[in-house]
């Protein structure tokens, strides 16, 4: 093979294709990068973003990985079906991506989980444990010592919900919040790309957005009763896992990422003076991390 030849092959496979896939009447929107017979990298987005959050991951992992970032239903440029009609649950958000990813043919990767990521992905793997070759945990919860003062609210809507318990949780679906969520504890703001709020808030304003959001709220008290469930499965099968983790993020303490190595003590943690959006400014420091822990750990082990 030709050196001209070689390149335009590498070209192609660190293009970014944007692509959607129809699972169950939805259509659900992903990106998709990277050569498919590379070891295969499955991205799971927070709140209140989408796949969106992961452009320069992807595009910085794109030759090492085949890559797949998908958007929950409701989320990003996937479908946002009514919530008359669609029940908005975390087991459900998990089912719709569980099917996709067999649609596509997706079903044996390294996992990246970040905030809603972490539900969402604990209930795939815990069905399908056979899926995982690697995970990286990124400011997603699974512990409740691992919640801030933020959640009071929501403790409080998880117990009776009503408008008057739903009231206070209507800030964080507005523009200002938003946008502090990506900026509050990241000592470089400047390194954050507005972009990620504006694109967000643009979602936000779609009709029923916020009594989706509202309705995942509401549902998130599901993942708590879960969570001795997926510590088990960390126990039990020992993930090779690399943790990242922000520890000034308004929604999750610097405890919660420390609370894995109880389950998986040879997990590698790396803590961060960052947020709830550590990729937006340690991009490179993650990039070179996650190729030097699959190399390592995976490849030579």
């Amino acid at each position: 093979m030709n050196k001209q030849v070689s390149n335009q092959m590498s070209r192609n496979t660190t293009k970014v294709l944007y692509k959607t896939a129809v699972v169950e009447g939805l259509s659900i929107f992903y990106r998709e990068a990277g050569d498919p017979g590379n070891p295969k990298l499955l991205l799971l987005h927070g709140f209140p973003a989408s796949s969106h959050q992961y452009r320069n991951l992807i595009s910085a992992l794109s030759d090492r990985f085949h890559i797949i970032a998908p958007d929950y239903p409701g989320f990003g440029n996937s479908d946002m079906p009514s919530p008359d009609k669609f029940d908005y649950t975390f087991d459900r958000l998990s089912e719709i991506i569980e099917s996709f990813l067999k649609k596509i043919g997706f079903t044996h990767f390294g996992l990246y989980m970040q905030d809603y990521g972490g539900p969402v992905g604990f209930r795939i793997i815990s069905l399908n444990p056979d899926w995982l070759e690697w995970l990286i945990i990124q400011n997603a919860n699974a512990y409740e010592i691992g919640f801030t003062s933020a959640w009071d609210g929501l403790n409080a809507l998880w117990k009776n919900r009503t408008s008057e318990t739903e009231k206070p949780l209507c800030g964080f679906l507005q523009f200002d919040v938003i946008k502090q969520i990506y900026l509050h504890g990241h000592k470089n703001p400047e390194l954050i790309n507005p972009d990620n709020w504006n694109i967000d808030y643009r979602f936000m304003e779609r009709p029923s957005a916020q009594r989706v959001h509202m309705d995942l709220f509401y549902d998130y008290r599901t993942n708590v009763v879960l969570y001795p469930k997926w510590q088990k499965f960390l126990r039990e099968h020992q993930p090779k896992t690399l943790i990242f983790w922000g520890q000034k993020d308004i929604f999750f303490t610097p405890e919660g990422g420390e609370a894995y190595l109880r389950d998986i003590p040879d997990a590698e943690l790396h803590r961060f003076d960052s947020g709830h959006f550590v990729v937006q400014d340690y991009l490179q420091e993650i990039v070179t991390n996650m190729q030097r822990f699959y190399l390592e750990k995976i490849v030579q082990a």
